[in-house]
């Protein structure tokens, strides 16, 4: 677990987001959150949120507020349902930093009046959008197809032993 800095020791930071298939780009991100601040509050879209996004999850809201609030690094789990709340949540919750993954960069300044606002590096290579097109391409391999890559992992199991 990643300690907080001392300067860090009255801060609230703010972050929301879907968490599906909880990742490590995923724990990287709170643990930069608690870096900047002694209290972590993460929204989580419901399905229905999701969905008038344009999202599927593949695991349920329930599951992800569930793993979300295991975590030591998250003080605190809210329901995101809507985009216009997060005003009253940065209120509401009395919340120093807002911050977001910078592919949301710019979306997010007008809060700024509330709260600093900070847009963070994502850990490149992963996320649950390409995690997702990986298990995408998998359906649609063909038996003998799927058959051939199964060979191959075994082979390297094999060769790692």
């Amino acid at each position: 677990m990643t300690q907080s800095c001392p300067e860090s020791s009255s801060k609230t930071v703010l972050t929301y987001g879907t968490f599906d298939l909880f990742h490590i780009g995923h724990l990287r991100l709170l643990q930069r959150l608690r870096d900047i601040g002694n209290r972590v509050i993460v929204g989580v879209s419901t399905d229905q949120f999701n969905a008038q996004k344009g999202k599927k999850t593949i695991i349920p809201y329930d599951q992800r507020v569930e793993i979300l609030k295991a975590l030591k690094l998250v003080d605190l789990v809210i329901e995101e349902s809507c985009w216009e709340q997060k005003k009253k949540d940065i209120v509401d919750y009395h919340v120093d930093v807002f911050a977001m993954g910078d592919d949301w960069k710019g979306k997010f300044d007008e809060l700024a009046s509330y709260c600093e606002v900070i847009y963070l590096p994502r850990t490149s290579s992963v996320s649950s959008t390409s995690i997702k097109a990986a298990l995408g391409e998998i359906y649609t391999l063909d038996s003998k197809e799927m058959r051939l890559q199964f060979e191959v992992l075994e082979q390297l199991l094999q060769d790692l032993k």
